[in-house]
């Protein structure tokens, strides 16, 4: 009997794997399905189908010595590493900048990380943090869910989160087989360690196969199998296409103007965006911009729009959109993850790739969506170590985006006037990178969009052969 456990963690998740196809398709492949959620069941209850299962994972918080060993491990995977721009980043990043118990112990891994950091060290730092937690009370918990469900294989949908060790752990322990997907585009480049040690492995590309298989020595080549990314794939499904009359009736759009639309990153990395936005409009008002235009600004899913009421205030004329996810659970200690989509946003977003003239984004994964509508894309990146401004521009370095820069897909702007410049560029010649932008995709995005949820699934399910 073919029993699948989905493992959805947050609400990133839940827009890939619940809000594509991939729940239908893997009915289809399977003989029953069990999501375990990390966010309420109330957000399944428009699945009705007696093959499907959903259970509420209580939520694992992590002791001072789990802590401790992941730490290390994380850490170490970092300095073994910290020849890419990204990994060392974070590294420096993370230093402590107090002398507080625990900033203590954290320098002192990272001075022992640095003279040891090899592939053994780390998984056995891993294997002590597993240990740690084994005796806990939600590990046991886990562990008795498993025994009784006895799933024939579990997929965690994303590779990262600490608090699903103990989950990963439980399977090691109950025998199931285990796989993974490679969340996003720099995860593997540029982030800490994977949460624990998985069977098989589901990635986006080629390129990110390579990449897997370099900073994962122990990973063997067929374990890994490229099937391309949900997170895509709506904008091929006909459940959210849009109607252009629609969506420029919704946000009182001008039919006979363009439209710029700038996607702000959350505050944590983007705190240049006023800057940004505040160029674009005194552009537009001072006629800077050849062509006739408009700005719509779209906000980061993880956050409201109040830091930006003082630009609200000053440029009434800028058209928002603030994406509707809702948010499924108070008082939780990563509130931003209990937040999931609406169909309405997804529509809203798909509208506004398919009729948007330019993007304009710092670094983002919007580059990529933007790119599949072969829409121009300007990365924006003001701030420097010199100017005082957050050092945006330390993300061009990153391996993950060093390959967009690198393959001519988009422009950088590093100041008021080159990004003026350059969206006057692209209103006279918006073909220039055409050719550069669909190899881009290609080599980001290995499979077509079209079909991805029912590859995945399939896929999945030759692992039990």
């Amino acid at each position: 009997m073919k029993k699948l456990g989905i493992v959805i963690t947050d609400g990133v998740g839940y827009r890939n794997f619940v809000m594509s196809d991939f729940i239908t398709e893997a009915v289809k492949q399977f003989d029953e399905i069990i999501i375990y959620s990390g966010l309420p069941t109330s957000c399944y209850q428009h699945f009705d189908n007696s093959k499907l299962e959903i259970k509420e994972l209580a939520v694992y918080k992590e002791g001072k010595a789990t802590w401790a060993f992941r730490k290390w491990k994380e850490i170490a995977h970092l300095q073994k590493n910290k020849s890419f721009y990204g990994m060392n980043d974070n590294l420096v990043s993370g230093y402590p900048k107090n002398n507080s118990v625990r900033s203590l112990f954290v320098k002192s891994v990272y001075f022992f990380t640095n003279l040891i950091n090899s592939n053994s060290s780390i998984l056995l730092a891993e294997k002590w943090q597993f240990s740690s937690f084994s005796k806990d009370k939600i590990t046991k918990e886990y562990i008795e869910i498993l025994k009784k469900d006895k799933p024939s294989h579990l997929f965690f949908t994303h590779q990262r989160p600490p608090y699903l060790a103990p989950f990963l752990y439980a399977a090691i322990q109950s025998k199931i087989p285990t796989s993974t997907f490679i969340f996003s585009w720099d995860n593997l480049a540029s982030k800490g360690r994977m949460l624990g040690t998985f069977d098989k492995f589901l990635v986006w590309s080629e390129l990110m196969k390579e990449e897997l298989l370099y900073f994962y020595p122990n990973v063997k080549n067929d374990d890994v199998q490229v099937v391309g990314t949900p997170q895509f794939e709506p904008y091929v499904l006909d459940k959210y296409k849009p109607s252009k009359e629609n969506f420029l009736a919704k946000f009182g759009l001008d039919n006979t103007k363009k439209i710029i639309c700038y996607s702000c990153a959350d505050v944590s990395i983007g705190p240049n965006d006023p800057i940004v936005i505040k160029t674009i409009a005194e552009a537009i008002r001072n006629n800077e911009i050849g062509a006739e235009v408009q700005l719509l600004v779209r906000t980061s899913p993880a956050e409201d729009d109040s830091r930006f009421k003082s630009i609200r205030d000053e440029f009434p004329e800028i058209i928002w959109n603030v994406p509707k996810w809702i948010l499924t659970r108070e008082n939780h200690q990563e509130s931003w993850s209990q937040r999931i989509p609406s169909d309405e946003d997804i529509t809203d977003l798909r509208s506004l790739l398919e009729n948007a003239d330019l993007s304009i984004n710092m670094c983002s994964t919007m580059s990529l969506d933007f790119m599949l509508f072969d829409k121009p894309v300007i990365n924006t990146v003001f701030g420097n170590q010199q100017n005082g401004l957050y050092n945006d521009q330390r993300f061009l370095n990153y391996n993950h985006y060093k390959k967009v820069i690198d393959g001519n897909a988009v422009t950088i702007a590093k100041s008021k006037q080159e990004l003026i410049d350059q969206i006057n560029q692209t209103f006279n010649n918006p073909e220039e990178r055409k050719a550069d932008r669909k190899a881009m995709i290609d080599l980001q995005i290995g499979k077509n969009l079209e079909g991805t949820s029912e590859r995945i699934a399939k896929t999945l399910a030759t692992f039990h052969d």
